[in-house]
């Protein structure tokens, strides 16, 4: 089995480190197609305006000054086009991929591009490790990775499907169990705009967001980790609301009857 590995906090993130060291556990044939930078909440922007410059560190890694998008596309549609990776693996990212985090997070991004492509994707994020937290706990998903990787390998999942697993801010012993769940959503966060000036006095912005305690619902990836437990949650790329979709209908039928009626132009 070929394996692609990437994410979006750069190749020189200590959790790409993990993440290829569980690759290899379940594999022998691992390839690493990674950003020069950090690409956090990147999402899955595409570099369209600036050529994209990569340079080749050994037999099997490349890195991409470009999004974590943009290395996926490159790695199934050039780097291994002869041969195209039968999973990708996305992360490990530092810090959570959790509610409303798929939306802006460049890990999620590159799991998506690769189920776009049609290939199995999984996204990994290990949650924990701010500043106010300190030590982040790598270890967790070295000894629950590879295990988790092989039984949902086993068992498979749709192509259109990707996997977004989140491993609680613990040791590995600390763990108490792994669960499938939806994605869950915050309260609301209260996101501040700090101004600053430069040594010339140009202006510049930070956003900095800061979020409440959320109410845990059960059943959501949110209330998992509170749990410690490591939260495996299916994404759905169809974004359409079929509910919303039915009602709609009823609201236009009527109108197109009438137009159909009149013979007129006009909605």
């Amino acid at each position: 089995m070929r394996i692609l590995v990437t994410n979006d906090d750069g190749i020189g993130a200590e959790g790409m480190d993990v993440l290829r060291r569980i690759a290899e556990e379940v594999s022998s044939d691992v390839w690493v197609v990674a950003p020069e930078k950090n690409q956090s909440g990147a999402s899955h922007s595409m570099t369209l305006h600036e050529p994209l410059r990569v340079r080749q560190t050994d037999e099997r890694t490349f890195v991409l000054r470009g999004t974590p998008t943009d290395c996926v596309i490159m790695a199934v549609r050039h780097f291994l086009l002869d041969h195209p990776p039968d999973l990708v693996l996305s992360g490990i990212n530092h810090g959570s991929n959790l509610a409303e985090d798929v939306t802006y997070s460049g890990t999620i991004a590159a799991a998506i591009e690769g189920t776009m492509l049609g290939i199995r994707s999984v996204a990994m994020s290990q949650v924990g490790g701010s500043l106010e937290e300190g030590k982040i706990h790598w270890e967790t998903p070295l000894t629950h990775g590879p295990g988790l990787l092989a039984r949902v390998m086993e068992a498979g999942w749709p192509k259109d499907i990707v996997l977004n697993v989140n491993y609680p801010p613990c040791p590995p012993d600390a763990v108490t169990g792994i669960e499938v769940t939806r994605q869950g959503r915050r309260d609301q966060a209260s996101l501040r705009i700090d101004q600053r000036s430069d040594p010339w006095g140009m202006p510049y912005f930070w956003f900095n967001f800061e979020r409440p305690p959320s109410t845990m619902v059960a059943g959501t990836d949110l209330a998992a980790i509170d749990q410690r437990r490591i939260s495996v949650t299916p994404l759905c790329l169809n974004l359409t609301h079929e509910p919303t979709c039915r009602a709609l209908e009823q609201v236009f039928k009527p109108v197109a009857a009438r137009k159909r009626t009149a013979g007129g132009d006009s909605l």
